[in-house]
């Protein structure tokens, strides 16, 4: 750890690293300049933990694209999603007939996504897809197709680079074990 972020009791394992994440972003970035040539894909970010990935990830796409915002709660202030999801904030733009990429920090249960990808089918886009940084091993989450995927992980609870416990740690450059799940 840097001298920036000094050692604390909640903050286990490093999981990922800064290099680790810079390199795989570079490489989702391509991946969807590639997979979008010829458009200008809307990059919706959920917030507020995928801002830190959103920002690097529209950074590194060498194309034109758009970003917009939505917010949503599934978790409130604990580490266990409520199980119930609730739109906070919506869209500022119109997505109909466009391409539209859905921006997570972390999919694990997939109650989050799907509840999202019934709200955006309803607007009718030209073409919708999931893109995340992290995806968590999950045996209950429903088949459901995921086009960019940064990293999978064991369940286990993360914080850094955007993920947070009650609004904590979202500044740690790199993912790391929250150690009092």
């Amino acid at each position: 750890m840097s001298n920036l972020f000094p050692p604390s009791s909640d903050v286990g394992e490093i999981l990922i690293s800064e290099s680790e994440i810079a390199s795989r972003v570079a490489e989702l970035g391509a991946q969807i300049a590639n997979d979008h040539e010829g458009s200008t894909p809307i990059l919706v970010a959920i917030l507020k933990g995928s801002v830190v990935f959103v920002a690097d990830l529209i950074r590194a796409v060498p194309g034109p694209v758009e970003v917009d915002f939505m917010a949503v709660s599934s978790y409130g202030s604990g580490v266990k999603s409520s199980g119930v999801v609730k739109i906070i904030k919506d869209l500022d733009r119109n997505v109909t007939g466009r391409d539209v990429i859905l921006v997570e920090d972390i999919i694990d249960s997939g109650l989050t996504v799907q509840y999202l990808l019934k709200h955006f089918e309803s607007q009718r886009p030209a073409s919708l897809k999931i893109c995340t940084l992290l995806l968590r091993e999950d045996e209950s989450r429903p088949d459901m197709k995921i086009d960019y995927v940064g990293f999978e992980l064991p369940p286990a609870f993360v914080i850094g680079y955007g993920l947070d416990v009650d609004q904590a740690y979202r500044n740690l450059p790199y993912i790391a074990r929250y150690a009092n799940e």
